[in-house]
């Protein structure tokens, strides 16, 4: 009995094990895949395992959709042109002047927003105003004026109907434009002469005008334009002026 007793503690542990052993090892390994793939389906199935997630992991998950509604917002939002009503008179003397284009944001401002001289005489701009369509474009090709706003450009390229004719200055409102604005502002449309002498007391010449209301239309840091609105909105006069600078 001792001899069988020896045999029995010698030789059942290897027959236990011999049999056993080589299947945990299978068990493990296709227990290990099997929940590699399922955890990623309990973790947004399973609101327990939605607790147990890091603040990291929350922030990860979350961060792809912050620039993607940014993105969209920028997106839905362009740059839009404004567009004001401004008061916008041109006058010049009959005889031998240039034309001059005042800009009024109202007619009882004697102090103009922007006050140009264009090169193109008076009888000039009467003959191509006959035609009922006068366009003139101003540009400023002056690298150095990159980052002045438009207003403030002290000279301009002036072309009429597709035509180059001259230029354009800025200029500032000096006493008697002042005083010739006051007369007109009781008015805000409409076309005349002022005889010599008349603007209040200080001697002028015989000068021509027209006054109007001028849809502005900003489109950016380098376009502005003046289009001259025809009242009751019936056909007439078109006017417009255009400021432009090229980089």
């Amino acid at each position: 009995m001792t001899k069988i007793d020896a045999l029995r503690r010698f030789l059942l542990p290897c027959f236990t094990t011999t049999p056993t052993s080589p299947t945990p090892p299978q068990l493990t390994i296709t227990t290990k895949k099997r929940l590699s793939t399922s955890l990623r389906d309990d973790i947004h199935n399973d609101p327990k395992h939605e607790k147990k997630q890091s603040p990291e992991n929350q922030e990860d998950s979350s961060y792809p959709t912050t620039p993607t509604t940014t993105t969209a917002t920028s997106l839905s939002a362009p740059p839009r042109s404004s567009k004001t009503m401004v008061i916008g008179t041109i006058f010049g003397q009959r005889r031998g002047g240039h034309v001059w284009f005042c800009v009024q944001h109202g007619r009882l401002n004697t102090k103009p927003s922007l006050l140009l001289e264009l090169s193109i005489p008076t009888t000039t701009l009467i003959q191509e105003m006959q035609c009922g369509l006068v366009r003139i474009a101003l540009e400023s090709t002056d690298l150095e004026l990159n980052t002045c706003p438009l207003h403030l450009i002290p000279m301009w390229t002036l072309f009429c109907n597709g035509r180059k004719i001259g230029f354009a200055v800025r200029r500032r409102a000096t006493q008697q434009t002042r005083l010739m604005l006051k007369t007109m502002q009781s008015m805000t449309v409409g076309a005349g002469v002022i005889p010599s002498g008349l603007v209040s007391g200080i001697e002028c010449e015989e000068v021509l005008y027209m006054r109007a209301n001028y849809e502005c239309i900003i489109g950016g840091a380098d376009s502005e334009s003046f289009h001259l609105i025809n009242p009751d909105e019936g056909p007439g006069q078109e006017f417009s002026i255009f400021l432009l600078r090229s980089k």
